[in-house]
């Protein structure tokens, strides 16, 4: 029979709020006799896109934004049901 494992991905674009999170869920993971992996940081996808700052033509005035979207895993295995 197969271990049973809960896998939590977690996105968002402030990191700190991020890793707060990931703790509390470890925490609480560790708390109800759980055995945890991670949280392993996962690849931060940059988005970056590029506009015309004017209504009307000046094709030369561009501004650029970027948005980045920063990830963490977090592995529970062999959960309890007072994990779940």
């Amino acid at each position: 029979m197969m271990a049973a494992r809960i896998r939590v991905k977690l996105q968002s674009y402030d990191y700190k709020v991020l890793d707060q999170t990931a703790e509390e869920i470890l925490d609480a993971a560790l708390q109800s006799g759980a055995e945890v992996i991670g949280p392993v940081p996962l690849p931060t996808r940059i988005e970056k896109f590029t506009v015309i700052r004017g209504p009307h033509i000046d094709k030369r005035s561009q501004e650029a934004f970027e948005q980045r979207t920063h990830a963490r895993l977090i592995d529970v295995n062999d959960p309890t049901p007072k994990t779940i």
